[in-house]
């Protein structure tokens, strides 16, 4: 019984994982950079991660809101989505990708690992 769970989990993961790399780019923090200004920015962490700092340029729309707030994104522009580490924007583009959204990128590694230009409050 316990190997079928762990079967069944390891297929689930297996699959979610496809569905994300079908979804959304995974962008090194040059490539990201390279786009981002060009784009709409999305931090989709919530308001006081966001607030102790964010990348320059970057608009919250936080993840336990998603889904009331995304028409706030264009589906017609370029979409640049990070958060903390990648879970939570892969899951965001797995949902706007539902909703017709096509050129979706994310930050591969999340903020943990920008290195480059940071707003604070």
């Amino acid at each position: 019984m316990l190997g079928v769970a762990l079967i069944a989990l390891i297929l689930y993961f297996v699959i979610t994982m496809l569905r994300v790399r079908k979804a959304v780019t995974n962008l090194t923090q040059e490539q990201f950079i390279e786009g981002y200004r060009k784009a709409q920015l999305i931090d989709v962490r919530e308001p006081k991660e966001f607030e102790s700092g964010h990348i320059l340029g970057a608009r919250n729309i936080p993840y336990s809101q998603f889904r009331q707030r995304y028409k706030e994104i264009r589906p017609d522009k370029p979409v640049y989505l990070y958060d903390q580490n990648g879970g939570k924007s892969s899951r965001a583009a797995l949902y706007l990708k539902k909703r017709n959204y096509s050129q979706l990128f994310q930050l591969q590694g999340g903020f943990r690992t920008w290195t480059g230009k940071v707003k604070s409050k």
